[in-house]
């Protein structure tokens, strides 16, 4: 009896000291962690979806609050909040941002089923990943879609869907936050965030093929064969052509769609712009009374020439 009791006293002994232990490391060694974190926390959306480049919001939290302390939110931003969540973040911290333009997500690819037909077919993991991995994919073109959907499966937002008919990703523009799990999650990196721009117009090159002209034509209809007119065409110097492809530079660009007009496969695309109106036609000339009384006259004439000897026949 004695034996265990001692047992007991010891053990309940040594559980005090290491419970003391325990409690002075805690409080020696505690990492205090700004308040404002929790509240920046708490409004930002709560998406997680790393379009901030951190890996969730308490991450882009930290590095606003620490951001802030420096003086500056320079950088730092909340595609899925937007504007207003990043005003009220602002203002917790007591500091003021920059004002930057909405951005949505864009598939630059045009290749759709008729224009860049099979030439194989492919058996294996349906990801964009694993058909990247293979090859060229079930097209000539080893540059374009894929068609297998990574990129509607990344978006958290239901924001992209395929097109059955053009095999295609279309991108649902009052629905994507510009967080980037797209652009991420494409192998073939053939979707960009660009500016919204003005009324959501916007212009672009819906091609990444840097193959040669005939090569490129060969595989698609629709390719950009980097022939340069759009580059001689744009006043502004927005369009760059490196590796036998074009590219427009969306904060110099200034829509005037001249280089749309210019391209000669139409892979330039103008989305968002009122359509053209048709050209009205030339009114038809009117003949005048005066004509229209003269001809009567001569047929008149024509008809009858000499009433004279006319009634003389009669006689």
């Amino acid at each position: 009896m004695n034996c265990i009791l001692t047992a007991v006293i010891v053990l309940g002994g040594i559980a005090l000291i290491a419970a003391l232990i325990l409690y002075f490391c805690s409080k020696k060694f505690a990492v205090q962690e700004d308040p404002r974190i929790g509240q920046v926390t708490a409004t930002l959306p709560g998406a997680n979806c790393g379009g901030c480049g951190f890996a969730g919001c308490s991450g882009l939290a930290s590095a606003l609050v620490k951001a802030a302390d420096a003086g500056s939110l320079e950088g730092l931003n909340c595609p899925v909040g937007g504007a207003e969540v990043m005003g009220k973040v602002a203002d917790l911290l007591g500091m003021a941002i920059a004002n930057s333009d909405p951005k949505v997500a864009v598939v630059r690819c045009n290749g759709t089923c008729a224009l860049r037909p099979r030439i194989a077919e492919y058996n294996g993991l349906r990801t964009c990943s694993a058909m990247n991995a293979t090859g060229a994919g079930e097209t000539a073109c080893g540059f374009g879609c894929l068609g297998c959907g990574d990129c509607v499966a990344a978006c958290q937002f239901d924001a992209i869907r395929m097109n059955p008919e053009t095999g295609l990703p279309e991108v649902d523009e009052e629905k994507c936050t510009s967080c980037g799990a797209c652009v991420k999650a494409c192998p073939r990196q053939i979707i960009e965030l660009r500016k919204k721009g003005p009324k959501g117009r916007r212009v672009y090159v819906s091609c990444v093929n840097k193959d040669k002209g005939p090569a490129a034509m060969k595989a698609c209809k629709a390719a950009c064969i980097g022939c340069g007119k759009c580059v001689k065409e744009c006043k502004f110097e927005a369009i760059t052509l490196e590796n036998n492809v074009s590219y427009i530079d969306f904060n110099k660009c200034r829509l005037c769609k001249k280089c749309v007009e210019a391209c000669p496969t139409k892979a330039i695309h103008a989305v968002n712009f009122p359509a053209p109106k048709p050209k009205a036609e030339a009114p038809k000339e009117q003949p005048s009374e005066t004509g229209s009384a003269n001809t009567t006259s001569q047929s008149a004439t024509t008809s009858n020439p000499n009433p004279i000897n006319q009634k003389e026949e009669q006689a």
